[in-house]
């Protein structure tokens, strides 16, 4: 499914959320690469589960043709910055939610990318009658948390002990939906 692009300016920093064009497949491998190395807020490890330009032109198309999926990039200085993905399920019991993740870029946090890609988002899925959205998100990553309650997702449940990270120490994983009105 496709968006229409939206310009968001922030203390004078400009970026564009746009839904993801096959011609991002190139920059969307090397940008996912660089974020898993960047943070530990990711389930992989930098250069794990590896997805190369075809991977993604292939993920981009697929999204860009079924009605419960949407793949979103924020573009900034000519760049993608970070993206996100909604995938749905084609199982009929399934198909009622999707399921939400974002990345973003270290040198562009703190702008509200993943915070509009969030509601670029719950826009999409609200006016195509999703009734749910989920995601899952490390404990630790207590920014995001509070975004997402701010957005009003809840906490549905906590898988304990989900992920060991560089320290060997290991932490939960929180997982939260939203459920839409319509």
């Amino acid at each position: 499914m496709k968006i229409t692009s939206r310009e968001f300016s922030v203390r004078g920093f400009t970026y564009i959320i746009r839904s993801a064009e096959e011609y991002d497949a190139r920059s969307l491998s090397e940008v996912r690469l660089q974020i898993d190395g960047e943070t530990e807020n990711m389930d992989r490890e930098q250069g794990e589960g590896y997805i190369d330009e075809v991977g993604f032109r292939s993920i981009i198309q697929k999204d860009t043709e079924v009605l419960n999926h949407l793949f979103l990039v924020a573009e900034a200085d000519g760049r993608i910055a970070g993206f996100s993905r909604c995938e749905g399920s084609p199982l009929r019991r399934l198909s009622h939610k999707v399921e939400f993740g974002v990345c973003v870029l270290k040198e562009y946090w703190g702008y509200g990318i993943g915070k509009m890609l969030l509601q670029e988002s719950i826009g999409w899925a609200d006016a195509q009658d999703i009734k749910k959205i989920s995601l899952s998100v490390l404990e630790t990553n207590v920014k995001a948390i509070a975004i997402y309650e701010k957005a009003g997702f809840e906490t549905e449940g906590v898988l304990k002990n989900d992920k060991r990270l560089s320290d060997g120490n290991y932490y939960n994983t929180v997982l939260m939906a939203k459920l839409l009105n319509h």
